[in-house]
């Protein structure tokens, strides 16, 4: 009777190599599925986020004044459970945006509500941390994605509306 054999070297290196091909076709994928992923996300809770404001501006007769990088004062009592203001994409947060006509560097100049997300920490250009999207290749400390609530939306107040930024439901 003859002793069992093992696997020989070349059986081993011809299945380990499928198996780094297999890796290689799936890993990218699963990048653009994460990408995917924050964008759905992010969608999700800019509509609660705008009808939260919409019970905030109800219950006060007026939307609440503009916060940097941050969600106001008041709002969680009508948002659902969560850490607000993170938003989906790692080292990026939410920011309500209640822009005066003087207050945009640009025209159209006039009333603007909008929630963004933006990638940089306050005052650090430097350290952004931008999607790895198409439509994000432009971004700059400037660049936000946002939801317009009213009026002329735009990425940044001190940007035109062609400024790089990504609108949700423009």
């Amino acid at each position: 009777m003859r002793a069992p054999r093992g696997f020989t070297l070349l059986e081993l290196l011809v299945v380990i190599s499928i198996i780094g091909v297999l890796a290689a076709i799936v890993f990218p994928a699963l990048g653009d599925a994460k990408q995917k992923a924050y964008l759905a996300r992010t969608k999700a809770e800019f509509k609660s986020i705008a009808t939260a404001l919409e019970f905030y501006a109800t219950d006060k007769n007026t939307y609440p004044s503009d916060v940097n990088r941050d969600l106001p004062p008041g709002l969680e009592k009508y948002l659902g459970p969560g850490v607000w203001p993170a938003a989906p994409w790692p080292n990026s947060i939410y920011d309500w945006d209640n822009w005066t006509a003087g207050q945009l560097a640009y025209a159209p100049q006039a009333q603007t509500y909008q929630i963004s997300v933006r990638f940089c920490p306050l005052g650090q250009p430097t350290k952004c941390s931008f999607p790895k999207e198409p439509w994000a290749k432009d971004f700059d400390y400037y660049s936000s994605v946002y939801y317009c609530v009213s009026g002329p939306c735009r990425a940044h107040a001190s940007q035109p509306v062609t400024h790089p930024g990504y609108c949700i439901n423009c």
